[in-house]
C-alpha cells in the first residue's frame, strides 16, 4: 500500500485513501478484502463489521502503521488482518494562557 492510493470496499459504499501504508496486511470493509475497483455485485457485510465508516475521518491500526482516510462512508467498518481499526484522536492544542 503506497500512500494516496485508493480502496474501494466491494460489499458497501465506503472508499479510503492510504495515508500511511507501512504494512503488507490485508485491509477490509465490511469483512470482506477492498479493491481498487468496485465489482458489478456486492457481497454481503459480516456483521461483525457492520459499525459503519463516517466521511473525514482517519483510522489507524494500534501500532500506528496503517492509516487511512475515509473519503466515502459506507456501512462496513475496516479492519487490518481481521482486527479492527480506530478512528484517530484528534491532537490537543496547547494551552493558551
Amino acid at each position: 500500500m503506497k500512500p494516496g492510493t485508493k480502496l474501494k470496499s466491494v460489499v458497501c459504499d465506503t472508499e479510503v485513501m492510504v495515508i500511511r501504508g507501512g504494512s503488507d496486511g490485508v485491509v477490509a470493509c465490511g469483512g470482506a478484502p477492498m479493491a481498487d475497483e468496485r465489482p458489478a455485485e456486492r457481497g454481503a457485510i459480516d456483521p461483525a463489521f457492520a459499525d459503519g465508516t463516517r466521511i473525514g475521518k482517519r483510522y489507524v491500526d494500534a501500532g500506528g502503521t496503517v492509516e487511512l482516510l475515509c473519503v466515502k462512508q459506507g456501512a462496513g467498518s475496516l479492519s487490518l488482518d481481521g482486527v479492527a481499526l480506530v478512528t484517530k484522536d484528534a491532537k490537543p492544542l496547547p494551552a493558551s494562557d
